[in-house]
């Protein structure tokens, strides 16, 4: 049985992948982890870093609230969030298809 959030060597190199995609779209979008984090009503920036890291993911309910701080369509931010969180329901819908990060805006 796979367990989705398994932590192999693969989930965790996406996962520190998909942080490295939100980092590169907060930097763009001019913001601190901080202003992300008031944004999100987070009372800790280090939740921001985590999921930077790639240690934390970000939660489901928070998808679109983030994609709407960092200036991105939200249903593509989603869609590329599915390519590091859960890769096997993006190939089930998607394939092969990967999104560039300039196609979110």
């Amino acid at each position: 049985m796979n367990k989705q959030g398994a932590r192999t060597n693969a989930a965790l190199a996406l996962r520190k992948e998909g942080g490295i995609f939100i980092k590169a779209l907060r930097q763009q979008a001019g913001l601190t982890q901080r202003d992300v984090a008031v944004a999100l009503k987070y009372n800790y920036y280090t939740m921001i870093a985590q999921m930077e890291a790639g240690t934390a993911r970000i939660p489901p309910d928070v998808y679109t609230a983030y994609a709407k701080v960092l200036g991105v369509k939200p249903e593509l931010f989603v869609q590329k969030l599915m390519q590091y969180y859960d890769p096997h329901t993006y190939k089930a819908i998607w394939g092969n298809e990967r999104l560039n990060i300039n196609e979110l805006f």
